[in-house]
Parts: C-alpha cells; structure tokens; sequence
C-alpha cells in the first residue's frame, strides 16, 4: 500500500487545474444542461478565500458526477478534470487499500454507505437473473443480524429474501453450525443463488466477519453466490491496522466493497464508495438513460463532484503513511481504555484493530450516557453501549469518564 502525499499548494493546483478543464458555466456558451452554478447571491465565486480553499471552489462551481467513469472514457464531457480525480480517489482505494490489480476495478462516489451497500444487492440480484435465469423466489440476501440496516432496506427494495445469520452474544462471531444449517434450509425451500454480505465491522460492535470460515462453509456446499463486503466503517482503518488480512481483493470470493469516507476519513456527509471488479457494473445499467453520455449504472443518478474532491483532497493530503499512523493512533487508543476497562472489571466487546468499543449496559447508567453520548444497541431496552474512538476524542475526557464509570460500579457494589 503506497501513494503520495501532496502539500497544500500541490493539491490546490491540482483541482484548480481539473475545474479548468470542466466547462464553466460562467465563460462557456452552455445551453443544454439542466443545472449551473450554486445561488450566486449565496454562494458568490469571488470571496477571498476560495483562492486556498479548493473544496469550497469545487462546491460552488457545482460539476456533476453522474455515471460511472471508471467503465470507459465515455462520460459527460462537462465536468471531465473532475472526474478524473474520482478516477484517482478510485484507484486509490481499490488498488493501494484493497490489492486490486491495476485497472482491473470500477467504482464511484455514492451518497452514502447505504446507496454503496445496496448497489451490490442490485448488481447481484441483476446477475442471477440475466445470466442463470433466476427467479426472485430463488435468490436470498444473507447477513448477520449485527449488519446494517441497509442490508433489510435492500433487500425490501429489491424483494430479496433475508436469510439473517445468528452471531455468538460474546464474540458477536457468525454460528458456523447454525449457518450450514440456514443454507441447507434455504436450498431446500427453493432458493439456488445466495447474495453473501460480509462485515468489515459492524456500526454497533466493530465486529469482523470471519470471511474464510464463511467462504469455506460456501464452498463445501457447492454455494452460488457473490460477496459483498460493508467496509463502510471498518474499510478505512482495518486494512492499516491489520494489512495481512482475506479482506482485500487478492481474495477471489470478493466482487465488491463498501468504504464510507464520512466516518475515518473525516469527509464530510455525501461521500460513500462503491468498489466492484470490472465485469460487474454492466448489470446496473440504465439503459434509458440514454441523454446521459456514457448511460448511467448508478442508484442516484446525479452526485455532487465535490464530494468526490473532498474525498481526494483527504487521501493526499495524508498520503498511505500518514493515514496509517493516525489509524493505528486510534486503535492504539482504544486498546488503552480496554485495559483501563478490563481492570475495573466491566464486560465489552472490541476487535483489536477497530476503534469501536462496546460496553454491557448493565455497566453504564443512564446519566453516564446521557453524559458521555453513548449510543445505545437500541433506545427502548439497550444491552449495549458503545464508545467510538474519533479524532476529536480527548484523553482528560477519556480520563472522565473512567472516573464517573468507576464511582458508579463503587456505589452499585455498595
């Protein structure tokens, strides 16, 4: 994993140099186009400080994304020095992050992890029907029940059948026997094709599925499948705090991930990923869209360029080494206050290379998370709360809370 890191100036000039060569709404003779620039009488384009300030540049001279641009050069010719920036952002992350060979992934920037997850329900559910004939009462959706909501979500969408794998109370790890016995079941009852969603840490626990186990239980019965993987939280900091792992693209029962750059790359909303192999993005076609050049294979349609930007602003201004350090920094942290935790005493749950912690609520009182903004499992009967290690955490804060959690385990044994 390596890729440059740029200075402040150099990435300025960078996306200076894309806007340039995307036609200006302002300079060029644009008739056709269902959009412009952003409300001048808002968002002016000659305030001083845009000169040093090129996510707000790219924002205010609005390009948009839509389609895909990793599938060929045949895109929307308006806003081209942008998009190859995502192209960049895109190559980045599937080929240093995730070991892709070289041009050998598609991806854009999604709205969000939702849209990203759902893309690769839509892809596959796409493919088992086009290419095997399959019907929709033979095509199930598999997941854990620590997955994301989006995986339900889709499936409503999409009429997708949910096959929801139970997970241990404790390690929060897949049930091998319950699992072979779930497919058996499935395949029984009709269903021949399996969409298989992996977690690269779950919201709630950080928790990793273990892919190999899972692909080996698929395997040994002769699955149909393809694998999707929600790295939306766990994709931009597992692969740097634990390099040597199945979730990458070297392992050929993945077609897809989920990274989500509002959440360790400090992004902001809007900036989701979706990363698949090359062959794949054919089955989300929209062929209807034929205004749009190049068509459109994406679930939103039109995005925001800026986002994207944004995205590649992070990635260079940081550089592989130093997104590495300020990961491990944070895993490094969260293994701190699990020590501090074990010694008091109180049961939690952490993967040692996610910076997720989650405590058994019967540890925290309702003032200390009301106090603190833990997050509970649920808001009705919580049997869970957990502590995400984020940059703006602080060490006395840390320090605080320890020292409340302790005066109420002190009081409770009392």
């Amino acid at each position: 994993m390596n890729w440059e890191k740029l200075t402040h100036d150099q990435i300025n000039e960078r996306v200076k140099q894309a806007l340039s060569e995307n036609m200006s709404y302002k300079t060029k003779k644009i008739l056709g186009v269902p959009a412009s620039y952003l409300d001048e009488e808002q968002f002016y384009d000659d305030a001083p400080f845009l000169e040093e300030s090129p996510f707000l540049a790219t924002l205010i001279a609005n390009p948009n994304h839509i389609g895909c641009h990793t599938l060929s050069d045949e895109s929307e010719p308006f806003f081209k020095g942008t998009q190859q920036l995502e192209k960049e952002l895109i190559s980045i992350c599937a080929e240093e992050i995730f070991a892709g060979d070289q041009g050998q992934q598609d991806g854009y920037v999604a709205p969000g992890g939702t849209e990203a997850n759902i893309q690769a329900l839509w892809i596959y559910r796409n493919y088992f029907m086009r290419e095997h004939g399959a019907g929709l009462n033979e095509i199930a959706l598999v997941y854990s029940q620590d997955s994301h909501y989006s995986m339900p979500k889709g499936g409503n969408l999409l009429h997708l059948k949910s096959i929801v794998l139970e997970v241990d109370e404790h390690s929060r790890a897949i049930k091998p026997d319950a699992f072979e016995h779930q497919l058996q079941e499935a395949r029984a009852a009709g269903i021949r094709y399996f969409i298989v969603v992996m977690n690269l840490s779950t919201t709630m626990f950080g928790s990793v599925d273990d892919i190999d186990l899972v692909t080996a239980i698929l395997y040994k019965n002769d699955i149909n499948f393809k694998l999707h993987v929600d790295g939306a939280f766990g994709g931009f900091i597992y692969p740097f705090t634990c390099p040597e792992s199945s979730y990458t693209f070297r392992n050929p029962a993945i077609s897809s991930f989920t990274l989500d750059g509002h959440k360790m790359l400090q992004s902001p909303y809007g900036t989701g990923i979706f990363l698949t192999r090359k062959g794949l993005m054919q089955y989300a076609l929209t062929e209807e869209a034929a205004y749009v050049k190049g068509k459109d294979y994406t679930i939103c349609g039109s995005r925001s360029g800026a986002n994207a930007i944004s995205i590649w602003m992070i990635l260079r201004t940081h550089g592989s080494d130093g997104l590495k350090v300020r990961m491990q920094h944070l895993a490094d942290k969260a293994g701190n206050l699990c020590d501090r935790l074990g010694k008091a005493g109180v049961e939690f749950f952490r993967n040692p290379y996610i910076n997720i912690i989650t405590i058994k609520a019967e540890y925290i009182t309702k003032e200390i998370a009301a106090k603190y903004s833990l997050v509970p499992d649920q808001h009705d009967h919580p049997s869970w709360y957990k502590i995400v290690m984020m940059h703006h955490v602080k060490q006395g804060v840390l320090d605080n809370f320890m020292i409340d959690l302790k005066a109420t385990l002190h009081t409770n044994a009392n």
